[in-house]
């Protein structure tokens, strides 16, 4: 028997909800929309589950997914809302209240032992039966941001305090349900205390008790970098412990996705100033993303890997980043050749760009003797070359396959396919 249109009991009014409104796995009102690369929006606890379970297709289409990626639908989430606050004016609506955390914004600024009430802060943005509303207001109106980032700055010796603010500001600017001018007001609150808040996040990004801490204070660093300036990335680029934590951040023994992914959006964003890159450089940026791209893509997705190969990019414009790349030329354009055809656009072409400038460019016989051992290498450039790449991509890609003389029956002979190509020359 289908289900029947059901409606949501509010006091003295029955409403109904839309059926677009409802996730398509657990049919209920969807609390933060999320759509998948097959077009199709879910509540995200409801796929999260879906895809932590091992599946790998869309629920709703049962197509295959390339990417379990998910962005917001922050159309849907927008109308949902409108949806909600309209539902509740209508029925017999209560007298207007602060929302339930509001009073600890008060005390925080004055109490000393502020973790308890941190902790509240937390659990407040957390709770899903708390509408987005009232965290945007206290957020907004509140100041929730500036206040948190007072305690955070004036304990920089409690690691302890240190990670229960860090907790509270990485769930403000990360998260779904922040409408965007908190978002950049909570950044600007952290960005107008620079000298003082990054200092403290890189020290707990340092000493932090626990992974989660550390990533959480990487989360907070990447909304501000996000947020700055060039003049202001580079002034916190150049905070001495900065660049080496976040390189011991993403190269831990034991790989952890979430700091990876933390640690290379901090690098990524303060990757074009040239100091900031022969710094990372000389930390050792190469060995820690060639680690990343050869990690199984359920640790390290297209997304992860698009990002180490922007920094191997870097890396190979400058000589130090060139020789380091060249040291370890097997393994690391081993890694780039393995990873360039399983990522976006953007990842293909600066792969190619790290090839094209140790091999073309620099011509270093160290990293063509490694291109040319790779058994599939030629194939991966010649198909790059045919896709819907840039002109200056497609030329490097020529230019390689020029350098090591590629013809069908030997380089490609592995390459098996009904389509006719062209061979450039």
């Amino acid at each position: 028997m289908g289900r029947k249109e059901e409606s949501v009991q509010l006091p003295n009014l029955e409403v109904k909800v839309p059926a677009f409104f409802r996730c398509p796995i657990s049919l209920d009102v969807m609390r933060s929309p999320v759509s998948l690369c097959t077009g199709v929006t879910y509540d995200r606890a409801s796929i999260q589950q879906w895809l932590d379970f091992g599946n790998k297709t869309c629920p709703a289409t049962m197509q295959s997914l390339p990417s379990t990626d998910f962005v917001p639908n922050l159309t849907l989430r927008r109308l949902i809302n409108l949806w909600s606050a309209t539902a509740a004016s209508n029925a017999a609506a209560p007298t207007a209240r602060r929302p339930p955390a509001a009073n600890i914004l008060g005390d925080l600024s004055t109490s000393c032992d502020p973790i308890p009430l941190l902790s509240g802060l937390a659990d407040f943005f957390i709770d899903a039966d708390n509408h987005e509303s009232e965290k945007n207001e206290l957020v907004g109106g509140g100041g929730c941001a500036a206040i948190v980032n007072s305690v955070l700055v004036r304990n920089v010796g409690r690691i302890d305090i240190l990670e229960a603010a860090a907790r509270v500001l990485a769930l403000i600017l990360g998260a779904d349900w922040i409408e965007e001018s908190n978002r950049r007001m909570a950044a600007s609150s952290l960005i107008a205390d620079l000298n003082a808040s990054v200092p403290a996040l890189i020290s707990l990004l340092k000493e932090g008790k626990t992974m989660e801490s550390r990533v959480e204070s990487a989360r907070v660093l990447g909304a501000v970098l996000s947020s700055s300036d060039q003049e202001s990335k580079a002034s916190i680029a150049d905070k001495s412990d900065l660049i080496p934590e976040l390189i011991r951040l993403i190269g831990e023994e034991k790989m952890d996705r979430s700091a990876m992914d933390a640690g290379l959006e901090c690098l990524d964003a303060i990757f074009g100033i040239r100091r900031a890159r022969l710094r990372m450089v000389r930390e050792g940026i190469v060995p820690a993303a060639v680690k990343v791209l050869m990690a199984e893509a359920s640790v390290a997705p297209a997304s992860t890997a698009e990002k180490a190969l922007r920094l191997l990019e870097g890396a190979s414009g400058i000589a130090e980043g060139r020789s380091a790349i060249c040291q370890a030329s097997e393994e690391c354009l081993g890694a780039v050749l393995h990873r360039m055809m399983k990522v976006g656009r953007e990842g293909m072409e600066a792969a190619m760009t790290v090839l094209w400038n140790v091999c073309q460019r620099f011509q270093d016989r160290r990293a063509m003797e490694a291109v040319t051992a790779d058994a599939g290498g030629m194939t991966k450039i010649l198909l790059l070359m045919q896709s819907n790449c840039s002109p200056a991509v497609r030329q490097m890609s020529g230019d390689l396959l020029k350098i090591f003389r590629v013809n069908s029956k030997s380089s490609l002979a592995a390459y098996d396919t009904k389509t006719t190509h062209i061979m450039p020359f």
